[in-house]
């Protein structure tokens, strides 16, 4: 049984193997890996080659930026964020969305057949050869990237290899959706042109969750700030009240603490700030409910741009992000005039960063494969019931 099977994983790789796209691909990985090879980064700013570029807006030097976080940067945002995870994986779809129609269509699946396999392993076997066409792709251009972060960056990050799988697995959920388009279709164009429907639509989603959860963490961040400062003032407003009592003769009770109309007082731009402070508070109970809705939507299908963010939480930890935001994040204040709160973008960015990562990993991934899993079962079971 195992002999067929590789058998079979061979004579499907050939295939693979044969078609221009995949060197193709292979050639353009290794284009990608060259161009951020020649990025560096020194003590004058970023340099591409032996030139400086002093166009780029901001000090951005080798003292703010390590060369080696510069790297795993590229390597997240050039090379998997928008290589791997966009243009390499619909050259991979078009290379391998063939594969099952191909295999239906023409009397090949009769030929198969004639042998002693079942066909869910058949099915199987030839998703598996899909995703191998994935596989060697990500390992070629991480081995690469691995070997110019070492060089360049001066650090060995064997983590880099965790985009293997997880590559591998964010382009499954994918595969998945058009292995069982291509069992249904038959057709290797209407299972490709659906699948990167659904994509988008996957995409649609993933923008939508990102700025809710955006705008969510802002107004919590400004409900926070604008009851701190609130608190703050009302401290300061209660030592004013008390002093202004007892030289007046009228001391205020033990344990006195000036009430919002005392504060307004003494302190009139407060009236504006509690104002705030409760529009934030309205606005924040406006967006749970979407955020919550968007959230529950998610869960029951694959999260592309959460699986592959896994890396980056892995290899750039928040320590490094504050490090390069210039992590002394001012404190909020309120701006004495208008009653307006005074927030840190950087604060902000790396609040929304940690409300990211804050969803678990078993979330991520444990349900995106369980999709999955439920795709290739409905595959599985029409390709074994169907007369093909």
């Amino acid at each position: 049984m195992m002999t067929q099977t590789v058998a079979l994983f061979v004579d499907a790789y050939r295939e693979l193997n044969a078609k221009k796209l995949f060197w193709i691909t292979m050639l353009l990985s290794g284009l990608v890996v060259s161009i951020y090879a020649m990025i560096g980064i020194n003590e004058e700013g970023i340099t591409f080659l032996w030139f400086t570029l002093d166009f780029l807006p901001g000090n951005i030097n080798s003292e703010q930026i390590p060369p080696e976080i510069l790297y795993k940067g590229l390597f997240m945002n050039l090379g998997i964020g928008i290589w791997l995870t966009w243009i390499a994986t619909i050259l991979a779809l078009i290379s391998t969305a063939g594969i099952i129609p191909d295999m239906i269509a023409g009397g090949s699946i009769e030929m198969l057949l004639s042998k002693p396999i079942s066909r869910t392993r058949l099915f199987l076997t030839k998703y598996l050869t899909g995703l191998l066409f994935a596989g060697l792709q990500v390992l070629a251009f991480t081995t690469a990237s691995f070997l110019v972060i070492g060089i360049r960056g001066n650090v060995w990050e064997p983590g880099l290899f965790l985009a293997v799988p997880l590559v591998v697995c964010f382009f499954s959920y994918l595969y998945g959706v058009c292995a069982l388009l291509g069992v249904l279709t038959r057709s290797t164009i209407a299972s490709l042109l659906i699948t990167l429907l659904f994509w988008c639509g996957l995409f649609v989603m993933n923008m939508g969750d990102a700025i809710l959860l955006s705008f969510k963490v802002q107004y919590e961040v400004q409900r926070d700030g604008y009851t701190m400062g609130i608190d703050r003032s009302r401290e300061g407003a209660t030592k004013i009240i008390t002093a202004r009592r007892e030289k007046e003769g009228n001391p205020v009770p033990e344990g006195f603490i000036a009430t919002d109309e005392e504060m307004q007082s003494v302190m009139p731009w407060m009236a504006s700030t509690i104002e705030y402070r409760d529009e934030a508070e309205e606005t924040l109970g406006k967006l749970e409910p979407w955020a919550k809705g968007v959230y529950a939507v998610k869960t029951l299908v694959p999260k592309t741009g959460e699986t592959i963010a896994l890396l980056e939480r892995w290899l750039i930890s928040m320590a490094d992000l504050e490090a390069i935001t210039d992590g002394d994040a001012e404190e909020p204040t309120i701006d004495e005039e208008s009653g307006r709160i005074n927030l840190d973008d950087n604060e902000l960015q790396l609040r929304t960063q940690e409300a990211f990562r804050e969803r678990s990993v078993l979330w991520v991934l444990g349900t995106s494969l369980m999709f999955e899993c439920l795709v290739l079962g409905g595959a599985v079971f029409v390709f074994a019931r169907r007369d093909n």
